[in-house]
């Protein structure tokens, strides 16, 4: 017999039970014999809700149908992440978070078997995002450096209706960038707040940008929170994102920057704020050119020129760039068709020497040619690059998925479906070193696809 219980037999021994004993006895039985009855009873409930999530595992084991199998697999998860909710202290819940084995079961293998479901219709664009997942490098922990194949991967979850696997991604690399110990202990950010303002946290995105210093990442920053502005119609933020970054870059001297603040001023619609700073640009690229003769312009300011400049500087410009910025190359052609420069677009790209680069190239000019009302030009690359990727597709899983985004553009239907299908399986069945590198680009293609928008790109 507990000192408690003792005292409390000796003070009441042969009393007439009263209201004020019937509630100091219940006192005790709350505060000194209640936690082990509730702590039991907690793992009590945690197990028969496990046996529960079991059954209904074996009986998805025994069904041929999937939708069912779907249904009972999901059930089973909503208790088992119950178990994890409601009954954490127990031994069970701990063993569920830390995914260790629960006798024979293996929680993380089912949440994986669970999120496969998705590809009971193969040619489904969560099942391409699922697949492609499966083809990324694992993220090296701790983290250093942030991962612009993993961050892509988020953004589509999160476009694809799973906001909470694009949260649980995003989190880690967050983390890196506040303790500064991503891309090498700098205060650069590269790609989390792009992925943040993509997934509905504009506001974190900037104020994660305004306390980086480096011209570079700011401005990019700022550039990529204004696109995503403008893509969700909101313009006015967009625009008053255009001016901060001009701001930024003309009180920081920016001057390899100046071309990507031209572009974001233009896409919110400030064109004449954006023709000043694309002068001044210039005259720093004059500047610098009488000390070498062979300067090369940045990357940024090569593809302003295509929007704002001359066309055939900004041709020049572009060869001395395309090697290190393979990514201008499209950015270039591309905006020179919608100027009407499309005969200078196309004969640039069908020179290129790189099948991936005139891939690439080709089905940004279909979609530029189809958006200028010119379909015969689109027909005519459409049937270009899709002989290049029947003849090198198995060896560039990225031609293949360049085709299917050309056909989205020019047939407006879901035939690219089994051609982005083939450039997953072809990437799956790769070499370990293309599986390496192809698994961002593929997150990247799709969702241009089925937004018409570069995102991550």
């Amino acid at each position: 017999m507990s000192r408690a219980l003792f005292l409390m037999f000796v003070l009441f021994k042969g009393r007439k039970p009263t209201g004020m004993l019937t509630a100091l006895v219940a006192v005790w039985l709350v505060c000194w014999g209640g936690a082990p009855v509730l702590a039991d009873e907690a793992g009590a409930q945690a197990n028969r809700q496990f046996i529960q999530a079991m059954q209904l595992v074996r009986k998805a084991n025994g069904t041929y149908d999937a939708a069912e199998e779907t249904r009972l697999l999901a059930e089973a998860d909503r208790l088992l992440g119950d178990i994890i909710t409601r009954f954490s202290d127990t031994d069970l819940a701990v063993q569920l978070v830390t995914n260790q084995f629960v006798g024979d079961f293996d929680f993380y293998e089912f949440r994986t078997r669970l999120r496969a479901m998705v590809c009971t219709d193969q040619q489904s664009t969560k099942c391409f995002v699922f697949r492609i997942g499966n083809i990324l490098p694992p993220v090296e922990i701790p983290i250093n450096a942030a991962r612009w194949d993993w961050l892509s991967l988020a953004v589509a979850n999160h476009l694809f209706g799973d906001p909470g696997r694009a949260k649980e991604i995003i989190a880690p690399f967050l983390s890196a960038v506040r303790r500064g110990v991503a891309n090498g202990g700098t205060d650069r950010d590269l790609y989390v707040s792009m992925a943040l303002a993509l997934t509905g946290q504009p506001d974190l995105a900037l104020d994660l940008t305004r306390k980086i210093s480096d011209c570079a990442t700011r401005i990019y920053n700022l550039n990529d929170v204004a696109q995503a502005a403008l893509w969700q119609g909101e313009r006015e933020r967009a625009a008053a994102l255009a001016e901060e970054a001009r701001v930024f870059a003309v009180a920081h001297t920016c001057v390899a920057e100046f071309g990507l603040v031209v572009r974001t001023l233009r896409d919110a619609g400030a064109e004449a704020a954006a023709g000043a700073v694309f002068a001044a640009a210039l005259e720093a690229q004059a500047a610098a050119a009488k000390d070498n003769n062979a300067v090369v312009w940045p990357p940024e300011l090569v593809v302003a020129a295509a929007e704002v400049g001359d066309p055939a500087q900004a041709l020049v410009r572009l060869r001395g760039v395309q090697d290190e910025a393979a990514w201008t190359v499209p950015a270039v052609l591309g905006r020179l068709v919608k100027r009407g420069e499309g005969g200078r677009a196309q004969s640039y790209a069908e020179a290129l020497q790189d099948a991936d680069q005139r891939g690439e190239a080709y089905a940004e000019l279909i979609e530029r040619f189809l958006a200028n009302d010119e379909r015969p030009a689109a027909e005519v690359l459409m049937a270009k690059l899709a002989k290049l990727a029947a003849d090198d597709g198995q060896r560039r899983p990225t031609l293949i998925a360049e085709r299917a985004r050309a056909e989205k553009a020019l047939y407006r239907d879901e035939r690219w479906r089994p051609s982005f299908q083939q450039a997953v399986t072809t990437a799956e069945n790769a070499s370990g070193l293309i599986r390496r590198e192809i698994g961002g680009p593929l997150i990247s293609i799709l969702v241009r696809i089925e937004t018409g928008l570069p995102m991550l790109d």
